[in-house]
């Protein structure tokens, strides 16, 4: 990623560039950018756009070797096709030998770094991951964003917003949208603004899961993820949620059995105060080790997903069957 924000601030491009990672808003946000910095996006001559599996690679390398018109560089957009999940040959053994007059851009949902595609992008282009942001940055984001808008929040009211959204940028973005517009006329976000519309789905239902999978039943959790899947969330933002409120219990039961009160926990395990007492309810269902047992489960889940052994879909759900045995 830093290589690419360097490309892009240098004006110097590379005929090749992959994106992919979980977090979609930044995968998005750097393909725009790209496209608008590489070419004139309404240039239909030079600009070329591919989405979705059975794309001809024969197709794509009789288009690079095609001059631009009129323009300083032909671009090629290709998303989601499935070429870093599968064996590409022909196309992998053509990328070191695409004119300078043309840039390649591969945006995808899922690749395989072991394979020929990945390496070949990676040495002659450039590879930008884009992971699901830390809590730190996006706090960061959410807050400058809001300053923009002339508004204001409060650390618990933050978090609190937060634990409402999750972390998909994306979702953040449009959660924010609908705050800005409902407090219109106000400066202060308060807890009641964020209470009011702001949907809390997808934490609600990992919460849920979790739930589920503290007292053994399975069917109900894997039902959970199901629905999640159906609304098109993705199983990698799925799994850091489920391993994140794992930790998050680990935490509070840690702290609670020092004495700590409900304040002191909240505070030292980095989540808003009145989300503790559920907490440390839900807590009581696991032992330490059991806990620990899921936060390592669902880390080996993270690395055979991204090592190719693994579909995300199925490593999600194979955790949740291990972890409500």
């Amino acid at each position: 990623m830093l290589k690419l924000k360097e490309d892009l601030k240098n004006g110097v491009f590379r005929r090749a560039y992959l994106l992919h990672g979980e977090e979609a808003y930044l995968r998005k946000m750097y393909k725009d950018r790209l496209l608008q910095t590489l070419a004139d996006p309404e240039d239909t001559m030079n600009v070329s756009r591919y989405e979705g599996k059975g794309i001809n690679p024969k197709e794509i390398i009789d288009l690079a070797e095609t001059m631009p018109f009129f323009a300083e560089r032909r671009v090629i957009l290709i998303e989601n096709s499935g070429f870093f999940k599968t064996s590409t040959e022909e196309l992998a053994s053509y990328l070191p030998s695409v004119p300078e007059s043309c840039s390649i851009i591969f945006v995808e949902d899922e690749i395989d770094k072991r394979g020929k595609m990945f390496k070949v992008v990676k040495e002659i282009g450039g590879v930008a991951e884009f992971r699901i942001q830390q809590d730190e940055v996006l706090a960061k984001w959410i807050l400058q964003t809001l300053r923009k808008e002339g508004k204001k929040i409060s650390g618990n009211n933050l978090q609190f917003f937060m634990s409402r959204t999750g972390t998909s940028m994306e979702t953040i973005e449009k959660e924010l949208e609908k705050l800005v517009c409902y407090t219109h006329g106000r400066e202060v976000i308060e807890a009641e603004d964020i209470d009011a519309v702001c949907c809390g789905q997808t934490v609600n239902q990992i919460f849920k899961m979790v739930e589920a999978i503290a007292r053994k039943q399975q069917k109900q959790a894997l039902e959970l993820y199901y629905d999640l899947l159906a609304l098109k969330e993705p199983p990698m933002r799925i799994l850091f949620l489920i391993v994140k409120q794992f930790q998050t219990l680990m935490q509070v039961k840690a702290l609670a059995s020092k004495g700590y009160d409900n304040k002191t926990i909240a505070s030292k395990a980095g989540v808003p105060e009145f989300t503790i007492r559920k907490n440390l309810e839900q807590a009581k269902g696991f032992s330490t080790q059991q806990l620990l047992r899921a936060v390592e489960r669902g880390t080996q889940a993270e690395e055979d997903i991204k090592t190719g052994k693994m579909t995300d879909q199925l490593a999600v759900e194979l955790l949740l069957i291990q972890c409500s045995s």
